[in-house]
């Protein structure tokens, strides 16, 4: 069993729950909303990150300063088509984007893709336990190891899930606090 292959592949599932969670918008500026908006660089396809300074003047509130001024129109563009759901306000110097107030009723719907997404997470984590516990049953098979060597090593994998699980728990229960907190 090689166990450090278990965990970053379960570190790996974590860190994707992580990312998709940052995502949902919580009605709070937050510059890793634009995470997956990209615009066309010279003809390479660059994250906004990348050719623009992103700042939280205010808590609803993301400003954008492009290095370069001729990127205005293509962030702009690149927002606008972008699934985020909302508007940029172009000043000439920055793109603003106003976060609106989210209702009660869209917090609770956030707070249900949330948990979604977390379940898929811990879906994900199960399927990796149980592969490695196929794999654990055949190399027990060829290699001649004991019951009790294999029960051993199957608790060794259900442990690391267990301690993966309550994580993904524990981020899920960090966003919806975020998302239902007003």
């Amino acid at each position: 069993m090689d166990e450090k292959a278990i965990k970053d592949h379960m570190q790996k599932t974590v860190d994707n729950v992580r990312r998709d969670l940052a995502k949902i918008r919580t009605g709070m500026a937050s510059p890793s909303i634009l995470d997956n908006v990209y615009i066309d660089y010279y003809g390479t396809r660059t994250p906004i990150s990348q050719a623009a300074a992103i700042s939280v003047p205010e808590p609803r509130c993301l400003a954008i300063k492009p290095w370069d001024k001729g990127l205005m129109q293509a962030i702009e563009k690149a927002i606008q088509t972008s699934d985020i759901g909302i508007n940029p306000v172009n000043d000439g110097t920055y793109i603003r984007l106003n976060m609106p107030v989210l209702t009660g009723e869209r917090r609770k719907e956030l707070a249900k893709v949330a948990k979604r997404i977390g379940e898929e997470g811990k879906v994900a984590i199960r399927n990796i336990r149980r592969d490695e516990n196929e794999h654990l049953k055949k190399a027990s098979k060829d290699e001649g190891k004991s019951e009790d060597e294999l029960k051993g090593e199957m608790d060794k994998v259900q442990q690391i899930t267990d301690r993966f699980i309550v994580e993904v728990d524990k981020v899920i229960a960090e966003k919806e606090k975020d998302i239902l907190t007003v």
